[in-house]
């Protein structure tokens, strides 16, 4: 049965989130033409979780939410955090970074309308930003041309370290005498 064990491997390494051994079952049952018993599933998901518990292994099977899935084990859980802080650190120009924050703050808003705002052409921080993840195109206005839309992608939360949108600082969070250029005059 090592076909029913490799393949098994292949569906939750490919897998974006955890998969049930149900939905496993029925992917084998399509994939060879005839019926897999659950049983035979759940016992070679049980002799793969053993396997991959092996110290030559640097990830494991962890049975996560009702579905399986492959998880780094904790012991290089360090090395990965510096790795996903470098990856996720890298700076964004002040192109790049200005044209974030008009999206986000009036998403969803076309290409035209951020040029408007920003004074200048923008083809290029937008597509450095799609391209990372940050925005998404969210469809197409209905104005002439139907130009794309854009909004806020799936990293770009991540990136800035937020659980959801209500989190951005707010016009009324930033100080008066933060945002004014030149010397401070007296009263």
């Amino acid at each position: 049965m090592d076909f029913l064990h490799n393949h098994l491997e292949a569906l939750i390494f490919c897998a974006e989130e955890p998969v049930t051994a149900l939905d496993l079952g029925r992917c084998l049952s399509e994939m060879f033409d005839a019926e897999l018993a659950q049983e035979d599933v759940l016992n070679a998901l049980e002799e793969l979780k053993a396997k991959y518990e092996s110290d030559d292994f640097v990830f494991r099977i962890v049975a996560i939410n009702g579905g399986y899935q492959f998880l780094t084990k904790a012991a290089y859980q360090p090395s990965i955090s510096i790795l996903l802080k470098h990856k996720s650190k890298k700076r964004l120009s002040t192109s790049a970074l200005e044209t974030l924050s008009i999206i986000a703050y009036k998403q969803p808003i076309t290409k035209s309308q951020i040029e408007a705002i920003r004074g200048v052409n923008s083809d290029y921080a937008i597509q450095r930003l799609l391209e990372r993840e940050l925005i998404a195109i969210r469809g197409k206005s209905d104005g002439p041309g139907r130009p794309m839309l854009y909004g806020s992608g799936k990293k770009f939360m991540d990136y800035f370290g937020i659980k959801d949108m209500t989190e951005l600082p707010q016009p009324k969070d930033f100080i008066a005498e933060d945002a004014e250029l030149g010397p401070k005059e007296e009263a």
